[in-house]
């Protein structure tokens, strides 16, 4: 298919529309009305955001220099700037943002073939299979089969999980794996094909009963011995402490376990995915958008005596380094809980941190201005701080889960 879109042709019309309508910092704002500005802001990113790019390339994040940080196909994140035109598109339902989330899909398509990385599932489910379920192109069928055929010939069954990062030592699971399950759950379901479906679960089991503490905060890394699946580490890859809560690690155990519970109506699932809510919920900040880490946070704001307060994401003006991305994807997950669980109650609570989580990224702490941000939508988002990559910068993924959460929240995606 020949995309028809024309990045000259659109900007014309957005100039044509007008400014975007300003932030009200009204807490009374309606979802509808909260999801028309951002979307007005969404559309006029991507477009700025898809005039950056040329054939091959897709955003990833933001620079030192203030210039956007570009990827290809095989990095985790390519799948996520076309996921979020497509999530536009469910929005607006406009061809030309169809065009567009089709062009840039197809630049993820050798991704059906890898079989070096757990992360198929994020950049094939969130790029082709957002084509087939929101814009109903059949042939992105056979790419999501492909890619759950790859992905599972990294299951190992005497381990019971699918490998994460490769490495001689050991065998290494981390918990954002939890994602990439859901792209094994919709390829059984799709092609009758239950092969997948028995990985997911035992994957999940497997999780479910090394990757948590008594109180369901998790950790972000376990190593396996592949020969045994005896458990001899577990650590953090990019939170404060090994035995520290990664804010967006346990956003990925909470997504993950709430997916798995919806998709495949296991009563062990939605029990696990409520505890680790509840522990999330009682841990939020007041603002509803995560600190980096839980813990590295928790001990700045106590004033630990002889805290490393830069370790623990201080930054120079004082105020604790966040993660927009972490708030995103838990605020998404808290949508889908809140239709999952059987406990009324609990499900208006998970939607009200969903909405409150949902209007402090829309506020204008977060939400960028047009034309601003490198075409990203939201601002603040940490991806590795003790590696100093991605430090209080855009991400691709924050876009993404943040317009899933709102399109969830008025009932337009699953």
């Amino acid at each position: 298919m020949k995309s028809r879109f024309t990045i000259v042709a659109l900007s014309a019309a957005f100039l044509m529309l007008g400014s975007v309508p300003a932030y009200s910092s009204s807490k009374e704002e309606k979802i509808d009305d909260l999801a028309a500005r951002v979307f007005a802001v969404a559309e006029k990113q991507a477009v700025m955001a898809a005039s950056q790019l040329d054939a091959t390339t897709l955003p990833k994040s933001m620079k030192a220099d203030g210039t956007m940080a570009k990827t290809i196909c095989r990095d985790w994140v390519c799948g996520f700037f076309p996921g979020t035109v497509w999530y536009i598109y469910a929005y607006n339902q406009d061809p030309e943002f169809k065009d567009l989330a089709w062009e840039q899909t197809q630049k993820c398509a050798p991704v059906q073939f890898y079989r070096t990385t757990h992360d198929v599932g994020f950049m094939i489910n969130c790029s082709y299979g957002n084509a087939l379920r929101v814009g109903g192109i059949e042939e992105s069928r056979e790419v999501l089969r492909n890619a759950a055929h790859s992905l599972a010939t990294r299951f190992n069954p005497v381990v019971g999980c699918t490998r994460s990062w490769d490495a001689k030592d050991s065998y290494r699971v981390i918990i954002d794996n939890m994602m990439n399950l859901e792209l094994l759950v919709r390829v059984a379901d799709m092609f009758n094909e239950p092969q997948f479906r028995d990985i997911s679960f035992s994957h999940a089991d497997v999780t479910m009963k090394n990757h948590f503490r008594p109180d369901y905060s998790s950790y972000h890394v376990l190593n396996y011995v592949e020969e045994t699946g005896e458990v001899t580490k577990k650590y953090t890859g990019q939170g404060y402490a090994d035995e520290s809560t990664w804010a967006r690690g346990q956003a990925w155990a909470l997504y993950g376990f709430t997916m798995m519970a919806e998709k495949t109506g296991e009563k062990s699932y939605l029990e696990q995915a409520e505890k680790i809510a509840r522990w999330t919920i009682e841990n939020l900040p007041e603002d509803y958008v995560q600190y980096w880490d839980y813990t590295g946070a928790a001990k700045i704001l106590a004033n630990e005596p002889g805290l490393d307060r830069k370790w623990a994401g201080e930054l120079p003006d004082g105020s604790i380094l966040r993660d927009a991305s972490a708030a995103a994807i838990t605020a998404s997950a808290f949508v889908k809980l809140s239709e999952t669980t059987k406990d009324r109650k609990f499900a208006k609570l998970c939607r009200k941190v969903a909405v409150a989580q949902v209007r402090a990224l829309a506020s204008s702490d977060y939400l960028a201005e047009p034309g601003t941000n490198c075409g990203f939508i939201l601002k603040h988002g940490t991806g590795a701080y003790h590696g100093n990559s991605e430090v209080d910068v855009p991400l691709s993924y924050a876009d993404y889960y943040f317009l899933e959460a709102i399109l969830r929240l008025q009932g337009k995606v699953e």
